[in-house]
């Protein structure tokens, strides 16, 4: 398998579970920022040109972060990645969408890129009057629905059930982009932050991004 990832993505997240599932894989760092997904011979690999995308074995290509996290765990029984447990699985699927769906997707994807998301009248147009306000909507997004998912963690040490899962993992990739971003994360999913960090295959993957 090979993954594409860039820095600041949610790819780390598929990158921590292809870690954790321990079988060969390579790893490919993509220029993000600078426009490699736009490039030809990469969108020829992936038309959407965004990051992660997985190259299977088989020749494949895997993309958006859910069906790929599902279907490393389908393929990759022994590593546990979703439970077994119809009821938590659920919650794993629950709270992972809630991460990629809503925490990502709307809150942190203002913030992120708050022209995407400006009011395209004729007054805010192209000209960015709109976008701070668009960023603290974004901001406010993300603080509340860290409120909901921090109540749910309490109690928890992982997302579902006693292991960790995919869940974890996409949990862990909207938190991580907290502080750098002046949010702070609520007690509990504080403490899922540092328990990630502490994790040998989420360490490796950090040290390959630069990251701590």
């Amino acid at each position: 398998m090979k993954l594409f990832w860039g820095p600041h993505t949610c790819a780390i997240g598929i990158h921590i579970l292809l870690e954790e599932i321990g079988k060969p894989y390579e790893a490919e760092k993509m220029d993000v920022a600078g426009g490699a997904t736009e490039e030809d011979w990469f969108k020829a690999i992936n038309p959407k040109g965004k990051v992660p995308t997985l190259v299977a074995d088989d020749g494949r290509v895997l993309t958006e972060f859910m069906p790929m996290a599902i279907w490393l765990a389908r393929q990759n029984p022994d590593a546990q990645l979703l439970p077994t447990d119809p009821d938590e699985e659920y919650r794993a699927l629950s709270i992972a969408d809630y991460a990629v769906g809503t925490i990502h997707g709307q809150g942190f994807g203002r913030i992120f890129k708050p022209a995407k998301f400006e009011p395209q009248d004729p007054v805010h147009q192209g000209l960015g009057l709109g976008q701070g306000l668009v960023k603290k909507q974004g901001e406010t997004m993300v603080v509340e629905a860290f409120d909901i998912l921090d109540k749910q963690m309490a109690g928890h040490d992982w997302v579902a059930g006693n292991n960790f899962g995919l869940a974890d993992a996409a949990l862990f990739y909207v938190t991580r982009w907290a502080p750098p971003n002046g949010i702070e994360l609520p007690s509990n999913l504080a403490a899922h932050l540092s328990r990630m960090k502490e994790r040998s295959a989420v360490r490796r993957v950090m040290a390959v991004w630069g990251e701590k």
